[in-house]
């Protein structure tokens, strides 16, 4: 009896030792033949999960309202004081001059200032009367549009490059020449030194031909910015078209390239701050810049080096027909003592007129070419791959008032900049947490649940703006299984405040190895708090005022879906 007992106890713990080792094999090799990201990943994603499940969104009734099916004109434009003064006039009769950043920014990137200032001092005059300058600091396809649309239109226009004088002159609107070439500046692309190293090593030399061929092969990670309101990245644009056709950058052989080298470009960066942070952490290996503001930064210098590209930047002036004539003649003279001698050699102190022994190969492009190339851009810069997208509306009591109806005007009329293929949905979130719209793609069915969700929202509770966060980062993972070469992102529309939920350090590790870039867009906002959300995977934080966050998210849309 006794050894029947102790031969039962032998087998039993013998069982057990055959289970804990099969148990033990089992969860040892769980993870073998999967990458460490593809299990950090998972991880990720079953804490999300977890997260979700404690949180228990409300799933929303779905309300529908039509959508507009013709382009209504809507007013997009900041107000123009959004956009400072940097010179002020210093007489009754001024002309005033939209001027890029680059030129009536602070220290070296002022040229343009100083000029504006020296001609003020001079005492010039128009038909007797006294006569000065005013300069407005105002983005290169901004100044475009302010001039387009009509809402507001400065006596003088000096874009970074004449891209979008041909432009304003394919859509009818009539713009003269003041001067060609205020001072010259050149693009270019700026490679890390290893990058450069690897390059010379293989294709022999450094060319635009050479990097794009070198992006396309996967080689290296290259990025450039949003082409509707960049000039240097739309020059990459037409540029790279070029190197697939150069007689006709549209055809069908240029797309078929453009679709191949834009698969191996991680992103295309809303502005040029976000592209240079992007370096920094390591993202990209190369970048389109001006060499005016890689010269002057002893950083960007130091770790990279730079490559001319595509067309000169010669920084025209223009003015239009309607301009009043004495204006014009102040326009002229102000252009005519820019070009003097001592202006010019001050141009060279700040960085322009560098001779770089480049010799440009680009064969030159109409307005409407250029037009229908930020079209293409627009329709195949994802290659192919859709987008998936969710975004969080903060509707907390803080948000009542202008900053709810700025959130909701925003966004119906940034729906039209969203293409049709991709697939997005809306979440809300104060105290709860709310699936306004679950993740679907685009299509007109889609377009009006979406737009009569942000419709019916509205403002009062606190603002659990991390929960919202984690429920749309669940709605991604789960649409991705669906999906599995979509790209992911998010948009967080807020005040930045949070007081009720989880916090940035319970989901920061998530985020960042799910790869989901988070777009914030603050009104009236605690901007560092939405930053610090931005910042994990290198998204842009817009800080929207109500009168230019229509504007910042139509070119953010544009830049991203």
């Amino acid at each position: 009896m006794k050894n029947r007992k102790n031969q039962l106890f032998v087998m039993i713990g013998m069982g057990i030792l055959v289970f804990a080792a099969s148990f033990a094999g089992i969860f040892l090799t769980r993870n073998v033949g999967k990458s460490s990201k593809t299990v950090n990943t998972e991880a990720a994603s079953a804490v999300i999960a977890k997260y979700t499940k404690k949180i228990d969104p409300i799933q929303a009734a779905p309300v529908k309202s039509p959508v507009e099916l013709t382009d209504t004109k809507v007013d997009e434009l900041p107000d123009i004081e959004t956009n400072p003064i940097t010179v002020q006039p210093s007489t009754s009769l001024y002309a005033e001059i939209f001027s890029t950043s680059e030129k009536c920014g602070p220290g070296k990137d002022g040229w343009m200032n100083e000029v504006a200032k020296r001609f003020n001092e001079a005492g010039f005059t128009v038909d007797g009367e006294p006569a000065s300058v005013m300069i407005r600091s105002v983005a290169s396809g901004l100044g475009m549009d302010y001039i387009d649309s009509g809402k507001y239109i400065p006596d003088g226009y000096s874009p970074s490059n004449d891209f979008w004088g041909r432009m304003l002159t394919a859509n009818g609107t009539r713009v003269e020449v003041v001067e060609d070439c205020l001072a010259g500046n050149t693009a270019g692309i700026l490679l890390s030194s290893d990058t450069q190293k690897k390059l010379v090593a293989k294709y022999g030399s450094i060319n635009l031909k050479t990097i794009v061929d070198a992006t396309a092969n996967g080689e290296f990670a290259m990025g450039y910015t949003n082409p509707y309101a960049s000039a240097t990245g739309l020059n990459f644009l037409i540029s790279t078209l070029q190197t697939y056709n150069v007689q006709n950058p549209l055809s069908e052989e240029a797309v078929e390239g453009f679709q191949s080298f834009q698969a191996n470009v991680p992103f295309v960066a809303y502005t040029t701050l976000q592209m240079r942070e992007a370096a920094e952490t390591g993202t990209l290996d190369g970048f389109v810049m001006e060499y005016q503001t890689y010269v002057n930064d002893p950083e960007l210098v130091r770790k990279y080096e730079f490559t001319p590209f595509g067309f000169m930047h010669s920084n025209p002036l223009y003015t239009t027909e309607d301009t009043d004539g004495k204006k014009k003649e102040i326009l002229r003279l102000f252009a005519e003592f820019s070009r003097n001698e001592e202006n010019q050699e001050m141009a060279k102190e700040y960085g322009f007129n560098m001779d770089l022994n480049y010799v440009v190969e680009q064969r030159e492009v109409d307005g409407d070419t250029l037009l229908r190339a930020q079209e293409l851009w627009k329709k195949e810069k994802d290659n192919g791959k859709p987008i998936l997208a969710v975004f969080v509306a903060d509707v907390s009591g803080s948000m009542d008032g202008e900053p709810i109806n700025a959130l909701k005007a925003s966004l119906i009329n940034g729906m039209k900049y969203i293409n049709a293929s991709n697939y997005v949905g809306l979440v809300s979130y104060s105290d709860d947490v709310v699936i306004n719209v679950p993740v679907g793609q685009f299509d007109l069915n889609h377009q009006s649940a979406f737009k009569g969700a942000v419709e019916s929202l509205s403002a009062a509770g606190g603002t659990a703006t991390f929960d919202g966060i984690i429920v749309a980062a669940d709605m991604l993972i789960k649409a991705k299984e669906e999906y599995p070469d979509a790209k992911l992102m998010m948009f967080v529309l807020s005040d930045g405040e949070t007081n009720r939920g989880h916090s940035l350090k319970d989901i920061q590790e998530s985020i960042d190895a799910l790869n989901i870039p988070i777009y914030t867009i603050g009104y009236n906002a605690d901007i560092p708090a939405l930053e610090s959300i931005s910042a994990i995977n290198e998204a842009a934080s817009i800080n929207a005022d109500s009168d230019d966050v229509i504007y910042k998210l139509k070119n953010l849309f544009n830049s991203s879906l």
